[in-house]
C-alpha cells in the first residue's frame, strides 16, 4: 500500500491537529482533518465583530517557544512584541515595573513603583538570570511545589507577590491561588525571559490559520461532529461511518471511546470580555494587573497598543476574569465594569463581547515537557494528541501533534500490517 493510500483521520483543528497533518504530509501521507466548528484553531481562534479583533481569551504567543520557533513563519505573522513588564493597579493608583535590562525605558518606574523592595526587585533580575542558565529537561526534572510556595522559598517579600506575581501568573495558569506547580512556572518565566510576548498583528488566530495555509494535501471536514471512534471507523453524530486505518485524536478523547477513566482530567477555566473605551489609560503595550483583592477581574490589555490589522472605530480593551463566581452574563458584565471603574478609573462605552471558555487550560497534576511517540498510542490504530497530555502550553500542543504523527508513522515503517477495511466500506 502506498503512503498517500492510508485513510488517516484527525479529530480537532485546533493546533495539536494542525501540527499532526503537518507531520504527516511531510511523510508522505495525505490526512482528513475532521472538525465539530467552521473553522481550524480549536482553543486558538480569533473573531471580527465590528471591525474589532477579538482572540477567544487574551492570549500572547511566547516566541522563545522551541516548537513554535521550528513550525511557524513568524515573519509572515507580523509579530507585534509586548514590552517586557506591567502596569500595576493598586490603591487608586497605577505603577509599572518591567526588565530595565531589555527596554531601557522601564528602568526608572522600575526603581520608583512601590510594588516590593529593591530586594525583590533585583531577585527577579537574579531569577531570570538563573532560569536562562537552566536547561528545560531540568526544569520538568526538578522537584515540584506550588509555585506561591517557590516565590515565598525564593525569599520575594508578600507585597511583590500579591502586587504583582499573583495577578500576573493568575492570568497565564487561570488559578487565582498560584497552585500551579513550580515547574510550569519555572518554564513559563524562562520563556518570558529569552524571547518576547507577542500577538500576530492579525490577532492570535493567525497561528493556526497559518499552519493549515501551509498543508498541500490534507483535507478538512469541517461542521462535522463524531459521536465516536473505532478501530476502523469513526461513527459521525448524523450516523455517518467513516472508514479509517488510522485515527489522531487531537482533542478530549473521553467523549469518543468509552472506558477511558484512568485518562479524565479537569479543565480550568476563564472568562474574557471585550469593551469599546474611548481612551487608554495605558498608552505603551504593556499588560494590565488588577492587584487589588477586592477585584473580580485580573487583568487587562488595550490592543490598540499594538499593531492590528483592522480596527474599531474606539479603543479595544480586553478584560480577563479567572475567579470563581455565580454570575451570569448580564451580571458579570455589570461587575466587570463597576470593577474597571472602582479600581482602575477605566469607563467602559459597551460591551462588544463576552466569552466563557470552559476549555481553556487543563488542570495538571504531572507535568512533562516531552512525550516519546509511542506513548502517544492508545490502541494499534488510535493516537492521542493534545496539550493534556504534557502541560499547557502552545509548545505543548504543538510538540503532542507531532509526536502522535510519529508514533503512526513508527508504525507503519515498523512493518504493522494493516488489514483490509471490510467490503462495507469499499
Amino acid at each position: 500500500m502506498e503512503r498517500e493510500e492510508y485513510i488517516i483521520h484527525i479529530i480537532g483543528a485546533g493546533i495539536s491537529g494542525l501540527i499532526a497533518a503537518k507531520t504527516l504530509e511531510e511523510n508522505g501521507y495525505r490526512p482528513i482533518i475532521i472538525d465539530a466548528t467552521d473553522s481550524v484553531g480549536g482553543r486558538v481562534k480569533t473573531d471580527i465583530v465590528n471591525g474589532y479583533q477579538l482572540d477567544h481569551g487574551f492570549q500572547v504567543l511566547l516566541d522563545a517557544y522551541p516548537k513554535a520557533k521550528e513550525h511557524l513563519d513568524y515573519n509572515d505573522l507580523n509579530l507585534q512584541k509586548f514590552l517586557p513588564g506591567a502596569s500595576i493597579y493598586f490603591g487608586n493608583k497605577i505603577q509599572t515595573i518591567g526588565d530595565p535590562l531589555r527596554n531601557l525605558s522601564l528602568l526608572f518606574p522600575t526603581l520608583s513603583a512601590s510594588i516590593g523592595t529593591i530586594g525583590d526587585k533585583l531577585k527577579i533580575l537574579k531569577l531570570n538570570r538563573q532560569l536562562k542558565k537552566k536547561s528545560i529537561n531540568k526544569i520538568f526534572q526538578s522537584k515540584s511545589k506550588t509555585t506561591l510556595n517557590y516565590l515565598k522559598d525564593y525569599g520575594f517579600s508578600n507585597k511583590i507577590i500579591k502586587g504583582f506575581f499573583k495577578p500576573f501568573f493568575s492570568g497565564i495558569f487561570l488559578e487565582s491561588e498560584l497552585k500551579t506547580s513550580s515547574v510550569m512556572f519555572e518554564f513559563v518565566y524562562k520563556m518570558f525571559g529569552e524571547g518576547s510576548a507577542t500577538l500576530p498583528k492579525a490577532g492570535i488566530g493567525a497561528i493556526p490559520n497559518q499552519i493549515k495555509n501551509n498543508l498541500k494535501s490534507t483535507e478538512f471536514r469541517f461542521n462535522t461532529s463524531v459521536k465516536s471512534v473505532n478501530d476502523d471507523k469513526i461513527v459521525l453524530d448524523n450516523g455517518e461511518e467513516l472508514p479509517t486505518h488510522f485515527t489522531i485524536i487531537a482533542t478530549s478523547p473521553n467523549q469518543f471511546i468509552s472506558n477511558l477513566n484512568d485518562r479524565e482530567f479537569q479543565w480550568k477555566s476563564c472568562y474574557n470580555l471585550y469593551f469599546e473605551v474611548d481612551e487608554r489609560s495605558i498608552e505603551k503595550p504593556l499588560i494590565g494587573l488588577i492587584a487589588d483583592e477586592d477585584a473580580l477581574i485580573n487583568n487587562i490589555f488595550y490592543h490598540n497598543s499594538i499593531g492590528t490589522i483592522t480596527k474599531g472605530k474606539k479603543e479595544l480593551l480586553s478584560v480577563t476574569v479567572v475567579k470563581d463566581h455565580s454570575l451570569d452574563q448580564k451580571q458579570l458584565i455589570e461587575r466587570v465594569a463597576h470593577d474597571l471603574k472602582s479600581f482602575c478609573n477605566i469607563q467602559v462605552s459597551k460591551c462588544i463581547k463576552c466569552y466563557h471558555i470552559k476549555q481553556a487550560l487543563p488542570d495538571l497534576d504531572q507535568l512533562k515537557y516531552e512525550i516519546s511517540p509511542t506513548e502517544t498510542q492508545l490502541k494499534s490504530s488510535i493516537y492521542l494528541a493534545g496539550d493534556y497530555l504534557l502541560n499547557g502550553s502552545l509548545n505543548a500542543a504543538m510538540l503532542s501533534g507531532e509526536r502522535a504523527a510519529q508514533g503512526l508513522i513508527m508504525s507503519l515503517e515498523d512493518g504493522l500490517v494493516v488489514e483490509n477495511l471490510s467490503s462495507e466500506y469499499i
